[in-house]
């Protein structure tokens, strides 16, 4: 029969063994994936726009993969969430918000709407995108810091594709692993251990000699006793008990040691399965200010911008070089469309007259993107390339999300004049009669131009000045003061007044605003007397149609300003920053 010592130690060593393999088994072929797939809802509602949620990117932490597959040309783009929501508008879409328990199924969304929706490809909300043909393997990384959405879609009118597949990171800790596999060592330790115990025999059991062993020992014993005197019985026992008292104390210090592992591995496996929650936030702000951080993103970022003014500036040479407006159509509007119309049909009759100074993406000197998300939207760009004597502020505006951005001014910096510092991250665009923190509102610095324009006793003489390289205002004045003197056979009379929906205000770094706008400039003139010929220009007479009235005349001008407003409590005046003007009206009364 083996003795009990011997069996337990063969259990713990089985037992240590089993453990060992099972911590091996955790790292090894019993290892969780490095992935999991969750596909799409085979029975999913068509619809023509499927939006991805944000929250899906960083779910599982790590680079998500999709994969999609359709019939014919589809795209994927990427975008910020509010701007995709607003360029899905009322459109039926399905949404995929999330994954299901058991990790295979992607949850989908359906919003009933309308059934068919223009071609998402080339809008300017998507940071990038991409076009594809049948199927399509992405990996999903953020562009800039934020939530990014993706919108998914064939033409608009197609539904879109419906098998999508998202493969995430997963979970590839095994907190067990290494616990398993020490406490599993230490079993196997303590169970060879207490066999090579259990298989020692003790002094004087079986054995030829042992008799004399016994007596050898009985007489010293004896004269141990003799000196150290009498004893309790308990403490005589010097040497078979011993033996099994020292096998006792082992044994108990190797279950010890094995309890101390298991609680031990027991924490580490707790502390690396357990995720401390983050601590409640004692700032009620806190939610506020990450919205707030969310709301004040740019609307552009650098990538989206350039790609916009290539685009633009593409549009511009092809109308410009064609004298054909409609080249413009696409990428031009507003003030700018117009007087390139007129210059254009001006041009035609009239070679020498000049051309409108052309739109260039470089050299691109700064760009101001406002911050301000809700349409319409506006940003400005000043470049300086071929062509250009002096820089050109350019700026673009989106009037709604399935728009894309416009060039509606380009009016030139004025000679000597440096622009007021504007942040290049993002700043606040203010509506025109908004004077918060502002010496005037943009609609009332615009005002005091036209009147300082028309009038030359004008009450903003001293309120709104320029520089003395660049006169504008005293020209004009000196112009308009010229034909009124000059004007024997008419009375002439002018008037600026503001387009109240052209103008635009961005924030600068002091506080102050940059304004851009548009005047109306008008020429008027009557004969004095019957049988008195007023006679105009050629290029006016290209959109008149004739060069002499005997009726009178209306000129029509479209003047593009731009003027500095210093901050509220400021001593210093406005500034006229760039200005131009263009015909772009004549006819006879």
């Amino acid at each position: 029969m083996f003795p009990l010592r011997f069996k337990t130690a063969v259990a713990l060593v089985l037992l240590g063994l089993l453990t060992l393999l099972a911590g091996i088994g955790q790292k090894t072929f019993w290892a969780p994936s490095e992935t999991f797939t969750a596909s799409a809802p085979a029975d999913a509602a068509g619809a023509p726009v499927t939006v991805i949620d944000q929250h899906l990117r960083a779910l599982h932490g790590g680079t998500v993969k999709i994969s999609i597959k359709g019939d014919g040309n589809f795209i994927l783009a990427a975008g910020r969430p509010d701007d995709v929501d607003a360029w899905v508008g009322k459109t039926a879409h399905n949404s995929v918000t999330g994954v299901s328990e058991d990790r295979k199924s992607l949850q989908m969304e359906h919003a009933d709407g309308d059934a068919t929706a223009p071609n998402p490809a080339g809008s300017d909300l998507w940071v990038s995108s991409e076009n594809a043909s049948g199927e399509l393997d992405y990996s999903w990384t953020p562009p800039a810091d934020g939530d990014w959405s993706l919108l998914l879609a064939s033409d608009g009118t197609k539904p879109a594709p419906s098998s999508i597949s998202m493969t995430f990171p997963n979970d590839t800790s095994t907190p067990w692993a290494i616990p398993l596999m020490v406490i599993g060592g230490l079993l196997i330790l303590a169970g060879i251990a207490l066999a090579v115990l259990s298989a020692r025999k003790p002094d004087g059991e079986g054995g030829a000699g042992s008799r004399f062993a016994k007596r050898a020992r009985a007489k010293a014993e004896a004269r141990s006793s003799a000196r150290l005197g009498s004893v309790t019985p308990g403490e005589t026992k010097a040497g078979g008990e011993s033996t099994t008292t020292s096998k006792s104390a082992f044994t108990a210090a190797v279950t010890a040691a094995v309890t101390a592992a298991v609680v031990a591995g027991t924490g580490v496996a707790a502390s690396a399965t357990t995720t401390p929650a983050p601590a409640p936030s004692t700032d009620s702000s806190a939610g506020a200010s990450q919205t707030a951080a969310a709301t004040a993103s740019p609307v552009l970022l650098d990538a989206q911008f350039r790609r916009i003014l290539e685009q633009v500036s593409s549009a511009t040479d092809a109308g410009d070089a064609a004298k054909d407006a409609g080249k413009l159509a696409p990428r031009v509007g507003g003030t700018e469309l117009e007087v390139r119309t007129q210059n254009y049909k001006i041009r035609s009759q009239v070679g020498s007259y000049e051309a409108r100074m052309p739109v260039r993406s470089t050299k691109l000197l700064t760009t101001v993107v406002t911050s301000k998300r809700d349409w319409p939207r506006s940003v400005m760009a000043v470049t300086q390339g071929e062509g250009n004597v002096v820089p050109q502020l350019l700026t673009l505006v989106q009037t709604s999300p399935r728009e894309n951005y416009k060039l509606v001014e380009a009016t030139p910096l004025q000679p000597g004049i440096t622009l007021p510092n504007i942040a290049r991250g993002g700043t606040d665009s203010l509506a025109a009669k908004d004077k918060s923190g502002l010496l005037y509102s943009g609609e009332e610095a615009l005002a005091g131009l036209a009147d300082r324009l028309t009038t030359p006793d004008s009450s903003f003489k001293d309120k709104l000045v320029e520089g003395e390289s660049s006169p504008y205002i005293a020209d004009t004045l000196s112009y308009q003061a010229e034909v009124v003197k000059s004007g024997e056979n008419g009375n002439f009379s002018f008037t600026h007044k503001v387009v109240p929906e052209s103008t635009v205000v961005f924030r600068t770094v002091d506080g102050g605003a940059l304004v851009l706008g548009r005047l109306n400039f008008g020429f008027d003139g009557t004969p004095k007397a019957s049988g008195d010929k007023l006679t105009i220009g050629d290029d006016a007479a290209a959109l008149a149609g004739g060069k002499e009235t005997t009726t009178g005349m209306v000129l029509s001008f479209a003047e593009s300003m731009a003027v500095y407003v210093p901050p509220a409590g400021s001593a210093d005046p406005m500034k006229l920053i760039a200005a131009t003007r263009g015909l772009v009206g004549a006819s006879f009364k």
